[in-house]
């Protein structure tokens, strides 16, 4: 295909991710070149010491330079790539050991974006191809990404009507209430349902969860939902990416990963191994949002923020 060649980069509190594609936005095609995924925790700690842990930095920083060499082997100019930060690096005091470390490395000075930013690449990410992979489903989309740190929500169909992030995600509820559990106890899963439903009703505030007609759920905690619904023995984008997973599969999955042991989630074949000790709290994150919007399923896309940076990079 004929079009832009683009770098984009999003770090996360718990993963950070690359994306090379070439992009025609008159198409609206999207064709990848490389894509892959580290698991640094970044966020590890700041939510208890609003700082970035240089163990966690020193992490990053080395999956940054293999991006480096990936984005120069394709061949990507500079000016076509774009680092977007979101939750751990904008709520730490440190976070400019990180900005000069990304500059050093990549060239690129790290955007550390709104949650309102970030939940609109979320949104087109998500979005853009929805019409064009043939999938008839209602307007307008409630887009939810559920990340390490925050969870994003974006309500909308050709346009942005609402959006709103909140300081729930996978690491963070798992470090304020499951820190230590093996498996977690009825008493801390109702206490992270009793935080995260505080979240959701400050998400309600500004974006209407009940009028979404399609819940379009994003990042690692879905997918993983996901793949564990379809009983996939290894993890296949293709066959997640879409999924329709029905309200009760949902339910089942999160029991499931909330009253497993840490070995028995390790031993389920589609979880990362960077996600075994977080993935119960994503679910549970998950779970509540269903339950709170009444949908009768969420429909999985591979595609979130980091084709919404992509996106943005090509349509400059």
């Amino acid at each position: 295909m004929t079009g832009t060649r683009v770098a984009a980069v999003d770090c996360g509190t718990n993963s950070i991710r690359l994306l090379v594609a070439d992009l025609d936005p008159e198409t609206g095609e999207l064709k990848d070149l490389d894509r892959r995924m580290t698991i640094v925790r970044l966020g590890q700690g700041v939510d208890r010491t609003g700082r970035l842990a240089p163990e966690a930095l020193e992490r990053t920083f080395a999956a940054c330079r293999e991006y480096a060499e990936a984005v120069r082997g394709l061949g990507v100019d500079p000016a076509h790539t774009r680092f977007v930060a979101t939750s751990a690096s904008r709520d730490a005091e440190n976070r400019d050991d990180f900005v000069r470390g990304v500059v050093d490395i990549l060239g690129v000075r790290p955007e550390v974006v709104t949650g309102d930013e970030e939940a609109q690449l979320s949104f087109t990410g998500a979005t853009r191809e929805l019409a064009a992979a043939g999938l008839r489903l209602a307007e307008p989309y409630l887009v939810v990404d559920i990340g390490g740190g925050s969870t994003e929500f974006v309500l909308g169909d050709a346009s942005v009507r609402a959006a709103r992030s909140v300081d729930v995600g996978c690491v963070r509820m798992t470090e304020r209430h499951f820190a230590g559990a093996d498996p977690v106890t009825p008493a801390q899963v109702a206490a992270a349902r009793a935080d995260i439903g505080r979240a959701l009703d400050l998400a309600a505030e500004e974006v209407p969860l009940g009028e979404a007609r399609t819940l379009v759920g994003l990042a690692g905690s879905v997918t993983t939902v996901a793949a564990v619904a379809l009983g996939l023995t290894a993890y296949d984008s293709a066959r997640i990416h879409h999924a329709r997973i029905p309200a009760a599969q949902v339910h089942a999955v999160a029991e499931r990963l909330l009253g497993a042991t840490h070995e028995e989630r390790a031993a389920i074949p589609v979880i990362h191994p960077g996600r075994v000790d977080v993935i119960g709290a994503g679910a549970l994150v998950l779970q509540a949002l269903v339950e709170r919007t009444g949908a009768a399923e969420v429909v999985v896309s591979e595609h979130d923020i980091l084709d919404g940076i992509a996106w943005s990079v090509a349509e400059r």
